[in-house]
């Protein structure tokens, strides 16, 4: 029976339907084979990759910042603390619009132009999920606003953190230093595995020379965090290693002391305790509050320091270098008697004036009629200038330089504060190196007074006069006494001397400087105490120069034209403990001006309840009540001084 069209329409239908089913079979078996394939690769290839990655974003490790380490004084008073702080974070990678939801906390919570700048610029140096400060140190009312608005402010939250405080802000402020919070510059130097969850970083002071100490070692905590980035719990923690706590041999009241007795002059005053070199006082003054650089410092009270011209940001005990004016002249007694340049009782004639051989030229003592027959104890009690013209003349300016950096000037002392500057001990090579020109004998002349190119800071005065008076012994000054409770005191046998020719030498010097307080006619025997004796030297030091002929009259200059005054004691002298550096600038005369600052600070440390505040010796009056309304003597000589000025300098 013959095939029908209708037939064979059907049997072509069925081939393409039984066609496309197959096809359909294929293209689904070979779909499903990618599929079973892709997971086979995903699932068994790399399985050990995608466990990592996926464990990654559930299991975080998040770092535990240490407990920066405290700083007290040797009383255990403390200079440096950590104290909690409120303060308002915002975690950038739950917020969707960081500056919008800033505009909108400024309407519940005070933020500042400046705390947006600070917050934008730790925000690229941060990861998204850590969260960043926008507001420190809120108040009670502030966070009771706060917690009202809260629910309006997803990423955004308030946690307690410790901040640094210095209690006694400007009397501390050049010692502890202050911490702030990390720079671009800081971040290229430090490890940030270290200071990881950390923000800030010692800058000045002791916070910033002790800053591994004090830091701490960094900890970790492995959390599980959801979605949201929220940690669900703590799977295991490394806890931080906490900072060293440091203390000092600096003590808090004898600082009180000295910048009180500053008063409203600018200055530096240094003591040392002899016996272990540990740095009592290091003031200057002006000075400024430090908790204004902890979380950064408005740009507004940040430039009022810098245009401040008593500049408060200067730290004058370590940086400040001013001419040495007579305080030099025991150093360069030691280095003549040493050096067999003089003896002790050879005298020299003093006539007003003196005069190098072979010239016309006149350098003018400060007592214009003369010392007359002088010796080195006279010359130190008195402060002959004519004495030191012709010393220093004799041994020569290098002598003096390689003598007297023994100890420590034109150097810095290596005492643990940062960058200190080594002032300027001049010879004929620096001369040439720093100014290409020839050294003259009128350069040795002024050195011999301690002025011209000789310029000293108030550290190096004291550290040298602490090594005068405690035997030739070098040791390193130093504020800090114990580092977690471990001394920092060198044993005896790593402490060097200076080499001495003869020791009776140092007792001459010393006898001098006695005499200086104890002699009737001493420029400093306003401060004799009847409790203790006092060795010392005044000093005055130009701060202009003056003509030959010029007369130097103090109240026809600007206050910033007058002479600094300079003055360095220890005592007792016979147990020698405590050696003290101070400079009074523009404060004119040494032992009126810087000598009783000097004598309130020794009476604190070696009095424990001193009543003996006044100026007298016991048993007898003092000069100045026998003179009631006149000059005493001491400020008739040193104003003579500052008047002859004029005669001290040289042309080249």
């Amino acid at each position: 029976m013959p095939i029908t069209t209708t037939q064979q329409q059907q049997a072509i239908t069925r081939r393409r339907f039984i066609w496309r089913i197959v096809v359909a079979v294929v293209f689904i078996l070979l779909a499903l084979g990618l599929v079973i394939t892709r997971l086979y690769w995903l699932q068994v290839t790399n399985h050990e990759v995608y466990t990592t990655l996926s464990t990654d974003n559930r299991i975080r490790l998040l770092p535990l910042p240490p407990t920066r380490g405290e700083i007290v004084d040797r009383n255990g008073v403390l200079l440096a603390q950590n104290i909690p702080s409120i303060d308002l974070f915002i975690y950038p990678d739950e917020v969707k619009n960081i500056e919008e939801t800033i505009e909108q906390l400024t309407k519940v919570i005070s933020i500042s132009d400046d705390d947006r700048k600070n917050f934008n610029k730790r925000k690229k140096r941060q990861r998204r999920f850590e969260r960043i400060a926008i507001r420190t140190g809120l108040n009670q009312q502030e966070m009771a606003k706060f917690a009202v608005e809260r629910h309006q402010f997803q990423g955004v939250d308030i946690g307690i953190t410790l901040r640094r405080y210095y209690p006694y802000g400007e009397l501390t402020a050049h010692v502890v230093g202050y911490i702030g919070r990390i720079n671009e510059r800081e971040l290229e130097r430090i490890d940030q595995a270290a200071y990881s969850g950390t923000s800030h970083i010692g800058k000045t002071g002791l916070e910033r020379y002790y800053e591994d100490q004090l830091h701490g070692e960094v900890g970790v905590q492995k959390v599980e965090m959801d979605a949201t980035s929220h940690i669900m719990r703590v799977i295991e923690t490394q806890p931080p290693v906490n900072g060293a706590d440091i203390k000092l041999h600096f003590d808090i009241e004898l600082q009180r002391i000295a910048m009180d007795g500053l008063g409203e002059n600018s200055g530096a005053v240094v003591a040392i305790d002899i016996k272990s070199g540990g740095i009592l006082v290091l003031a200057s003054k002006p000075g400024f509050d430090a908790n204004l650089f902890v979380d950064g410092i408005s740009y507004k009270n940040y430039g009022a320091l810098q245009k401040n011209p008593e500049t408060p940001l200067y730290n004058r005990t370590i940086h400040g270098s001013y001419p040495a004016g007579s305080t030099i002249k025991p150093f360069l007694a030691l280095a003549g008697l040493e050096l067999g340049t003089v003896t002790a009782n050879q005298t020299v004639y003093c006539p007003g004036h003196y005069r190098i051989k072979g010239s016309g030229r006149k350098f003018r003592d400060w007592k214009k009629s003369g010392h007359g027959t002088t010796n080195l104890y006279k010359a130190i009690e008195q402060s002959c200038d004519v004495y030191f013209y012709n010393l220093a003349y004799s041994m020569g300016i290098d002598n003096m330089h390689d003598y007297l950096t023994q100890f420590h000037f034109g150097r810095p002392t290596g005492a643990d504060m940062p960058n200190e500057t080594g002032a300027v001990l001049p010879s004929t090579a620096w001369k040439k190196k720093r100014y290409n020109k020839v050294w003259v004998q009128g350069d040795t002349i002024n050195a011999g007074i301690g002025q011209g190119y000789f310029l000293v800071s108030p550290l190096q005065l004291a550290y040298a006069t602490a090594v005068l008076a405690g035997d030739g012994k070098l040791i390193p000054p130093r504020l800090a006494s114990h580092i977690n409770d471990i001394s920092t005191a060198l044993a005896d046998n790593e402490v060097p001397r200076i080499g001495k020719k003869a020791p009776h030498h140092w007792q001459q010097v010393i006898k001098g400087m006695s005499q200086v307080v104890e002699a009737p006619r001493g420029t400093a025997k306003r401060i004799r105490s009847k409790n203790y004796r006092i060795a010392g030297k005044t000093g005055t030091a130009q701060v202009i120069s003056m003509k030959q002929n010029e007369t130097y009259d103090a109240k026809k200059l600007a206050r910033d034209k007058h002479d600094h005054a300079l003055f360095i004691a220890f005592a007792p002298t016979d147990d020698p403990q405590i050696a003290v550096a101070l400079i009074v600038e523009h404060g004119g005369h040494g032992g009126s001006a810087a000598a009783p600052i000097a004598r309130q600070i020794m009476d604190a440390f070696l009095l424990e309840e001193s009543s003996d505040t006044g100026q007298q010796v016991d048993g007898e009056e003092s000069e100045e009540e026998e003179s009631e309304g006149e000059k005493t003597e001491e400020e008739k000589t040193e104003e003579e001084n500052a008047q002859q000025a004029g005669g001290r300098q040289d042309d080249e």
